[in-house]
């Protein structure tokens, strides 16, 4: 288009620059690409300034990291100000209210003299992100110095209500509409639930124009992008940002009543096929209802070429002891013949630049200029299948102060497989899966193979739980559905670690604090030996903490009624067993009745116990002696062998100080010969009487029981 077509605009036509993807920030730390991105989005100001626009309107990704540097921050808030700050007035009024975030817009303001405003929605590289308790984007921060107006942004998480800008210059009025970016499959779902609303004016004929910053439906998938069937059929023109490919020239819709600009980015940041079309911005004049659009191309853009080669087909042999060196010859004779064309493409860039009013040479006020603009962007495609890749570095090295891009010329990659190898694959899959296939023998593999083989076997020893312990509650948890079981047996174990860090107790103490964890009600030791099975059930009555101080009050007269009371108790009930043992053959069970009965009032306490022993029908009673300041009773019994030679003794060993509380604990019984001479004796804590032919058992009281529990042995 003739330069004629950007005279400056008249009093009834609103003239605004559209430009999106600016990136400022991209490669800041880079010795020759570190202004690129300054460089181009000052050149955008500057052509707004030329060409007498009344705004300039950003679509998105003005920064290219969503916390941009100090250096970043000081450099565009410079570039702003220089080019948005004037004496001129504003040519356009804004009619409807509430349509920024940090107030009215910039030049409306009394103390601030704007004669450029700004006017932009965020990216998905600049988006707000939780700081604290506010969202803030970067944006924000040119916001609230006026420097930019920010629009465009959705509070609400599950709907989109989206309100238009009012503009008015002279007899022409423009609604203008922003959306930021969002995310592409949850922008999609609230489409197609209807959750995106758009307010319209209600009165009068408008120009309505719709910025965005989402995935353009370009064979994406249908969730991961905007369809152009979802954007309203009333919108007149639609500025498309994220997308970096440039195609500035109005093209229709699908929908068929809007047009579509995509301006693409300002500065090449993927070195992709799309970043080599050549960058312009777009100078869009609006009249009543109709519109013009001019684009106009950026000089301040470092050429960029791209190309593509296969080194199958040509004269090189993989198994050649000198392929490298061949395979770098030929890749930089293709290097060189790109650079030879960025140039050619340079030139005609400058030239259709000045045809359209922007002299490359007349740019002398610009302050950020790109560094060393012929070093160009060179980015060569090279299909290697069978061939080895070459170091970028060492190859990049050949073209230093011609190329900007040294350690990124190369982009290998491997040529995908044919259709025809493909159908032969998935033919051969579909012939393997009509075979029956024979599954291989099963090995039957349970709970505790799985635990033995992955903890107790291997170098994955767990440091605070039991391995064993764990491997029987695992069981219970799947074979039994005891839904706790896991959780009860792990806070087990780690009070047991618990109280040892706490008390620091002895290896033994830790022995016998070890519990029945399982909780089970019954448990069946089995003797070797002789084939024995014993069954005691104990009933064990503990008196609480709350009982005991009521024992205090207690007179002596009252607790020997007690006591004598429980023990005629316990003989009626122990004599109904005794009948009913005597109907059934010789046996060795022993029935033996324990019953705690009275304490005294503080932690030393008194024990009184009634045991009754019997064997075929005899009974004798035996009644411990009293022992004080102790929490541990041992009652032992034996019973003699078959030739009456030893003694075999069953017993439960506990040594317990008596001034650390702590639960019932019982340990696995064992049995244990006596040694001859020891017949006719008790064992333990018992008198001097012979008990005939019956077990030894030391039981363990401790005050914090409360429960009574029947123990199978």
């Amino acid at each position: 288009m003739s330069i004629e077509a950007l005279d400056p605009p008249s009093k009834h036509t609103l003239r605004i620059l559209v430009a999106t993807d600016n990136h400022l920030g991209y490669l800041e730390r880079d010795a020759i690409r570190g202004l690129d991105s300054f460089a181009a989005f000052e050149e955008v100001l500057y052509l707004a300034k030329k060409y007498k626009s009344d705004m300039v309107l950003l679509a998105g990704d003005l920064f290219h990291d969503n916390k941009p540097t100090r250096r970043t921050l000081h450099k565009t808030m410079e570039i702003i100000k220089r080019y948005t700050m004037g004496p001129d007035p504003v040519q356009i009024q804004i009619l409807s209210e509430n349509n920024f975030e940090h107030g009215d817009a910039n030049y409306l303001q009394e103390f601030y003299s704007v004669d450029l405003p700004i006017f932009s929605i965020h990216g998905n590289h600049d988006d707000p992100t939780r700081d604290g308790n506010d969202l803030l984007a970067s944006l924000d921060i040119l916001s609230v110095s006026h420097l930019v107006n920010y629009f465009g942004r959705q509070e609400i998480v599950d709907k989109v209500e989206i309100a238009p800008i009012l503009f008015k210059k002279g007899d022409t009025q423009v609604a203008l509409y922003g959306m930021g970016s969002l995310r592409d499959e949850r922008l999609n779902r609230m489409w197609q639930g209807k959750k995106v609303r758009f307010q319209r004016p209600s009165e009068g004929e408008w120009f309505n124009i719709f910025v965005l910053h989402q995935n353009r439906d370009l064979g994406r998938g249908s969730k991961n992008c905007v369809h152009e069937t979802m954007i309203p059929e009333w919108m007149d023109l639609i500025v498309w940002g994220h997308e970096h490919e440039c195609l500035i020239q109005p093209s229709e819709s699908v929908v068929g009543t809007f047009r579509i600009t995509q301006p693409g980015s300002s500065v090449a940041t993927s070195l992709s096929a799309g970043e080599s079309i050549r960058k312009h911005v777009g100078v869009l004049d609006v009249r009543h209802n109709q519109f013009r659009l001019t684009a106009v191309p950026l000089v301040q853009v470092r050429s960029f070429m791209m190309g593509e080669v296969s080194l199958n087909g040509q004269d090189l042999d993989p198994e050649d002891p000198k392929i490298d060196d061949q395979v770098t010859q030929f890749l930089e004779n293709e290097v060189e013949v790109l650079i030879h064309e960025v140039k050619e493409k340079r030139q005609e860039l400058l030239l259709d630049a000045k045809e359209q009013g922007n002299n490359y040479k007349e740019q002398t006020d610009l302050k950020y200029k790109l560094k060393n603009p012929d070093d160009i962007l060179v980015r060569l495609r090279v299909e290697h299948s069978g061939f080895t890749t070459l170091n970028n570095q060492r190859f990049g090295a050949r073209f230093v102060g011609r190329v900007a891009n040294l350690s990124g010329i190369l982009l290998f990659h491997r040529k995908k497989e044919t259709s025809d190898i493909t159908y032969a694959r998935k033919k051969r899959a579909m012939q393997a899966i009509e075979k029956p296939i024979v599954p291989d023998d099963h090995k039957e593999m349970n709970i505790e193979d799985l635990v033995m083989e992955n903890l107790d076997m291997s170098d994955k020893k767990l440091e605070m739980l039991d391995e064993a312990k764990l491997n029987i509650a695992l069981e219970e948890f799947v074979s039994k559905e005891i839904k706790q079981a896991l959780s009860e047996a792990t806070k087990l174990m780690l009070r047991k670690h618990q109280k040892k860090l706490i008390s620091g107790e002895s290896k033994f103490n830790e022995d016998v604090e070890e519990m029945d964890w399982q909780s089970k009600s019954t448990q069946s030791v089995q003797e070797a030996e002789y084939d024995v099975k014993v069954e005691i059930p104990v009933k064990l009555g503990v008196i609480s903490q709350t009982q005991r101080s009521t024992t205090k009050s207690i007179s002596p007269c009252q607790q020997n009624n007690r006591q004598s009371g429980a023990m005629q108790k316990l003989q009626e009930d122990d004599k109904d067993v005794t009948r009913e043992s005597s109907r059934k053959s010789h046996s060795q069970t022993k029935r033996r009745s324990m019953s705690r009965i009275t304490s005294n009032a503080d932690k030393d306490y008194e024990v009184d116990e009634i045991i009754e022993l019997k064997n075929n029908g005899s009974e004798k009673n035996y009644t411990p002696k009293k022992r004080t300041k102790c929490s541990t009773m041992h009652l032992s019994c034996r019973r003699n062998n078959k030739d009456g030679k030893y003694d075999e003794i069953m017993e439960i060993i506990s040594d317990r100080s008596d001034k650390v509380k702590k639960p019932f604990r019982r340990r696995k019984m064992k049995w244990s010969k006596c040694s001859p001479g020891m017949e006719g004796k008790t064992n333990k804590g018992g008198s001097d009487e012979k008990f005939g032919n019956s077990y030894g058992v030391d039981v363990d009281w401790d005050e914090a029981n409360t429960n009574s529990e029947k123990l199978t042995l």
